[in-house]
């Protein structure tokens, strides 16, 4: 936070406003309860339940994840609304935020007609977007009635591409992009959005499906193994498209390292980076340490050691990346304007050597995230005498 505040009286710098960060931070965390809960949810909580049939452990855990969807629902509408509003604000001359928040004046902001050489207007775009925001959300709301929390799967499975949509129709330009870049620059932005908030929206999920480890049965440390394992899949794909976006979207802000503390963008990005290396590494601490204990306590049957692994170790590390994630996303806000701007270098310009190089590093990348798995695999099947100590 020093380097925000320093990053905040930086010459070409201009730090957003209170309700800029707020409006922003809200927004991501919306769109993380919206995306990385349903996504999560069909891929790693709904399988690893089915695996168990209709067990007690698994009325507790589906009852459990739609409270969660159910609340991520309010979130994700207050967290819109005051999204529109901060973009009525800023739109135009801009005005002062409590008046954006009046409903004629996002009513008139979602009416304006095309720009010149557009070919749709603007607030057209919000206006879809909101609209499938609020269809998104009010499915998730309705979790809170017994009739419809009969048929999660079902309501989860419609709301998974709506949210997606939300985030991707947001991205859609109102004038052709000027070059290859410019549609990289989209594509990639989205991949990081998305991939970010599946991460820390199906960590936030996991966590709060931990807080029923109190009505669960003894037994509940088989189905929670299969859960983390799952979603253990789910994040290495994340943490790869987050790396890979993040690697494009950071080549073309900032122009030298050197400009990562001469610049108030550089400095922004920084903290992000250091938060997520924070990240990084407690999930590797899952991968090569908590993950082969639960492996391990699980071929041997210590039914005892495996549940107090699943259900208070590996949450106790959880935990502590769902803070790591939403300090990510206060940062977000403050990595605004381009590092190179500020520095007066000059714009990033692609080339063949450099997909060439980004094409190699990909590879690279994919190649240990699978070391990751195939390590992680590996320590799980080393003999212990006591797999899972406390």
């Amino acid at each position: 936070m020093n380097s925000l505040l320093l990053a905040a009286n930086t010459a070409g710098y201009t730090a957003p406003q209170l309700w800029r960060v707020l409006t922003k931070t809200g927004y991501f965390i919306g769109l993380s309860g919206a995306i990385g809960t349903t996504v999560t949810y069909v891929t790693t909580v709904r399988p690893a339940l089915r695996r168990t049939g209709g067990t007690a452990d698994a009325a507790v855990l589906r009852s459990r994840s739609a409270t969660h969807l159910a609340w991520a629902g309010v979130v994700l509408l207050v967290a819109g609304y005051f999204q529109l509003a901060a973009r009525v604000a800023r739109a135009g001359k801009g005005m002062p935020f409590e008046d954006a928040l009046a409903p004629g004046r996002i009513l008139d902001f979602l009416r304006a007609p095309a720009a010149k050489g557009a070919w749709i207007a603007q607030g057209t775009v919000y206006l879809v977007q909101n609209l499938v925001l609020l269809a998104a959300a009010a499915a998730m709301t309705a979790l809170f009635l017994p009739a419809v929390r009969r048929h999660t799967d079902r309501v989860v499975r419609a709301v998974l591409p709506a949210a997606l949509t939300v985030t991707l129709i947001a991205a859609v330009p109102t004038t052709a992009p000027a070059d290859r870049d410019r549609w990289l620059d989209l594509v990639l932005d989205q991949t990081h959005i998305v991939s970010g908030t599946v991460w820390l929206g199906g960590l936030a999920l996991l966590v709060g499906l931990a807080g029923t480890r109190g009505r669960l049965g003894t037994d509940a440390g088989l189905l929670w193994a299969d859960i983390w394992r799952r979603f253990g899949l789910v994040a290495l794909v994340c943490v790869g498209a987050v790396l890979v976006s993040g690697l494009w979207l950071s080549w073309k802000h900032v122009g030298a390292v050197s400009q990562l503390w001469t610049t108030g963008y550089g400095l922004a990005l920084l903290v992000k980076l250091a938060l997520v290396l924070g990240l990084v590494t407690a999930g590797a601490v899952n991968q090569f340490w908590l993950m082969p204990r639960i492996a391990r306590a699980r071929r041997a049957d210590d039914t005892a050691s495996l549940r107090h692994l699943t259900l208070r170790h590996f949450p106790l590390v959880v935990w502590g990346e769902v803070v790591l994630g939403v300090a990510v996303l206060a940062v977000v806000p403050f990595i605004t304007g381009s590092a190179r701007t500020e520095a007066g270098s000059a714009k990033a310009v692609s080339s063949g050597s450099l997909f060439a190089a980004g094409a190699a590093m990909v590879i690279a990348l994919a190649v240990s995230l699978y070391a990751t798995a195939k390590a992680s695999d590996a320590l799980a099947r080393r003999p212990s005498a006591t797999p899972a100590a406390a």
